[in-house]
């Protein structure tokens, strides 16, 4: 299968340019002094829709429409991020825009969805009704992570965390269906070899490590996690191909360890951040991560569209 290219994440740059926030790479020195490392973060919660879906999803129409124009409307699935996502690039191009969510999503993120004018329709199997709605009405269904385009746009994060400070010795990336890490290895890996890419997922829903060990793409349990952002039903063919070409590992952090994690994150950086970006600063202090004192070490904060009630469980 073929591998996102460094020309693939060029274009993906001109294309986004002017039209995504490009995040800073912030200094955690809290952090750092925990962990013995030095430890910077890269805001993706301070993007335009509070994640870092809005770069592949803006990468991925802009890239069909350059080869077939732009669709009569667009479909997606998502539990949340990439549903809003959506949502913001069908508005900002003046798409009608239909969204598939599970009947258990964040209330926040529902109602984010529709502020932005997209319908959204709740359903136990996201993918097939996905595919129905756009079939139905002729809509280009927009996928959250497995597709090249959405991986390409992903990519650009890995570029701009490598011009804004020194090679890291690693870089630790919340992993769902794969398309954030699938993307920013192809971007590290090609001008940063002996940069290490980590993964780190929720024990509770860890779709990319099950296919790793099985060789089966779904789970045979319905992902559950306080991070919601990383429950992803499936892993996909083409994050599958670019994890195991590209990605040094991924580890499995217990559901426990995450909100206590996100909690020291948000007091640590002053940034607001949802639990599925704490699940890096969970595998490092529970060892799942090999590093070494003074490595300078990269947490990618994959989003901040946090559920209000929860952030009054904050101690």
């Amino acid at each position: 299968m073929r591998l996102v290219t460094g020309d693939d994440i060029t274009t993906a740059e001109r294309r986004l340019d002017g039209r995504v926030v490009r995040t800073p790479l912030l200094a955690a020195p809290l952090l750092g002094e925990e962990l013995g490392l030095r430890v910077a973060v890269k805001a993706e919660n301070l993007q335009h829709t509070g994640s870092f879906k809005t770069r592949g999803a803006t990468n991925a129409l802009l890239a069909r429409a350059e080869r077939a124009g732009l669709p009569a409307g667009l479909v997606a699935f998502s539990a949340g991020n990439h549903a809003i996502a959506v949502a913001f690039v069908g508005r900002s191009f003046g798409l009608p825009t239909v969204v598939c969510m599970p009947p258990g999503a964040v209330p926040g993120k529902v109602a984010e969805v529709r502020r932005l004018g997209a319908e959204a329709v709740f359903t136990d199997d996201l993918l097939a009704t996905a595919q129905a709605v756009a079939g139905e009405r002729g809509y280009h269904l927009l996928p959250p992570f497995d597709d090249p385009d959405v991986i390409a746009g992903q990519a650009t994060i890995g570029r701009e965390l490598l011009a804004d400070g020194p090679a890291p010795a690693v870089v630790l990336v919340p992993v769902g269906g794969g398309g954030l890490i699938s993307g920013i290895a192809a971007a590290v890996k090609e001008t940063s070899p002996g940069t290490r890419i980590i993964g780190v997922e929720p024990d509770g829903a860890n779709a990319v490590s099950y296919a790793l060990r099985t060789g089966t793409a779904t789970p045979p349990v319905r992902p559950a996690s306080v991070a919601d952002g990383l429950a992803a039903p499936f892993a996909g063919r083409h994050t599958l191909a670019h994890i195991r070409a590209l990605v040094d590992d991924v580890v499995e952090v217990p559901e426990d360890s995450i909100l206590p994690a996100w909690s020291d994150l948000i007091r640590a950086t002053k940034l607001l951040v949802e639990p599925a970006a704490a699940v890096t600063l969970a595998a490092l202090r529970a060892g799942l991560v090999e590093v070494s004192p003074g490595d300078r070490v990269v947490l990618v904060l994959s989003g901040g569209n946090v559920d209000p009630a929860r952030l009054a469980t904050l101690r």
